[in-house]
Order: structure tokens, then C-alpha cells, then sequence
């Protein structure tokens, strides 16, 4: 079995780089997760990770973002290794459980987009003028300046993507990972959750890696698409994504339910 590699026109230059992944592997509770992972995400670019559940999507994410170590390889951010202090705020990190608040907490939209602000380099010197303008710039690019007095608890799933994307750019962090986002809500917030990532990658020159099981929601939003499942098999363009035959194909499963002429099995 070979891996699908496409040309994704990542040949710019180096400067514009924003991760560099090299031979990655990972290991969980002595089990290999990931297995010679080589990956390199260009400013401004959509990427979707897709796979099955148990695929490793979410140990690449905890792994870039610095929390897992490698058994082998390196990861590199804007020229940096993960939990560098040279990346503070420049990474927004929206998490599986990020929206799923518990009800008993009180507070609001544009108090939780404010948490976003705050980091080991200002939070004792932030200027309240630059926490303000950063706060109030976040709830635009996400449409969410008229709930800025609302409750966390009144909002409806999509609201609380949305608030909590704008928190991870009030740090005017340009590389946005997200973990699941479409997950727990309904069809119309998340066509518009899709949206407002994409414009975030147009207008505002953000850079957003993103793992979904919603294969099609990836396809039809995503600029370029990785089939992740302990290695990487598929990596390019949206438009050029393999159909279920062929990822089958790649990962080895046959056809169960393929044809046996029983005089050829007798003879």
C-alpha cells in the first residue's frame, strides 16, 4: 500500500512556513499511534485531518500543540518547537470539550472572549485598551458582537463554537486548531461555523488545521485534506479526495462481499 501524495503548491517560501512536521512518531501507553509522520502546513492554507475513530487526529493535535512527546521526529511552529515561548499567542487552540460548559457557570460572551487576552507574557501589564480592541476584533470576525452581554449557557451550540473561536483570536493567534467543532450541532450553525472559517482564511490571513469525522463537511470546506490513520495516506487537494472504494483500497480492507464462483473454490 502507498501513500496518496499530491502536490498541495506548498513550494513558497520557507519564512511562510507555519508547521514543519518531520518522521513524527508517538506512542500512548506503549502502544504506536502515529508512525513516520511528515507534514508541512503553508500560511493562510484550510487543512482538515480526517480518519476513522482511534486514528490518531487528536494525538496529532496534542502532539503539535507540545502536550505529547515524540518517541521520534520533531515538530516545528513558525521555526519553533511547541511551548515555545516565542509562540505565545500565536496559536489558538479550540478543543473537543472547549463549548461544553457547565450549565452552573455564569458568564458571558464577551468575558469569555476576554480569557483569550491573557497569557504568561501580559497578565500582569496588559493594557486594557489592547484587551478591549483584541476582544472587540474577535467577536466581529465571528459575528458575535450583539451577545457580548449573553450568558455562555443561553446560547445555542453554534453561539458556543463561535465564542469560543473568537477566545482563541483574541489572542491574535494566526494557526487555529480545532478539535471536532461541528460536533453537537445543528446543520444550519454548522454550515455557518464553515463559513466563518473559511472567511478567517480569506479575509483575515488565518491558518486553520481541523479534524472532523464530517467527511463531508471537510470536503466541501476544506482547502486540502489528510487521510490520517497511524501514518498519513492521503494528502492533497479537497477536489481530488479518493472515494470510500479507493480509501479502502489504501488501508488494505477488502470486499467481504466480493463474488466466489464455488466450481473454481472446488477445484
Amino acid at each position: 500500500m502507498e501513500q496518496i501524495q499530491i502536490d498541495v503548491n506548498t513550494s513558497s517560501t520557507e519564512e511562510k512556513t507555519v508547521l514543519d512536521i518531520k518522521d513524527l512518531s508517538v506512542s500512548r501507553s506503549g502502544k504506536l499511534v502515529l508512525e513516520d509522520i511528515n507534514l508541512k502546513i503553508k500560511s493562510g492554507e484550510f487543512v482538515g485531518i480526517v480518519g476513522p475513530n482511534g486514528s490518531g487526529k487528536s494525538t496529532l493535535m496534542l502532539s503539535i500543540l507540545g502536550i505529547l512527546k515524540a518517541q521520534n521526529g520533531s515538530v516545528s511552529i513558525y521555526g519553533s518547537p511547541p511551548m515555545s515561548r516565542t509562540l505565545i499567542g500565536k496559536i489558538g487552540w479550540v478543543s473537543q470539550a472547549a463549548a461544553n460548559m457547565k450549565k452552573d457557570i455564569r458568564i458571558t460572551v464577551e468575558e469569555l472572549v476576554k480569557l483569550g487576552t491573557i497569557n504568561a507574557k501580559n497578565m500582569f501589564f496588559r493594557s486594557r485598551k489592547d484587551q478591549s480592541a483584541a476582544v472587540e476584533n474577535a467577536m466581529r470576525m465571528v459575528g458575535i458582537e450583539e451577545l457580548r452581554s449573553t450568558d455562555i449557557s443561553k446560547l445555542s451550540g453554534g453561539q458556543k463554537q463561535r465564542a469560543v473561536i473568537a477566545r482563541a483570536l483574541a489572542s491574535n493567534a494566526d494557526f487555529i486548531l480545532l478539535d471536532e467543532p461541528l460536533v453537537g450541532i445543528d446543520r444550519n450553525s454548522r454550515n455557518s461555523l464553515l463559513k466563518l472559517l473559511d472567511n478567517l482564511c480569506h479575509d483575515e490571513g488565518k491558518t486553520i488545521m481541523m479534524v472532523s469525522h464530517d467527511l463531508a463537511a471537510i470536503r466541501q470546506t476544506a482547502h486540502r485534506m489528510i487521510f490520517l490513520e497511524q501514518k498519513i495516506w492521503f494528502d492533497g487537494s479537497s477536489e481530488k479526495f479518493p472515494d470510500l472504494n479507493e480509501l479502502a483500497n489504501l488501508r488494505g480492507i477488502q470486499h467481504v462481499h466480493k463474488h466466489v464462483n464455488c466450481k473454481e473454490e472446488e477445484e
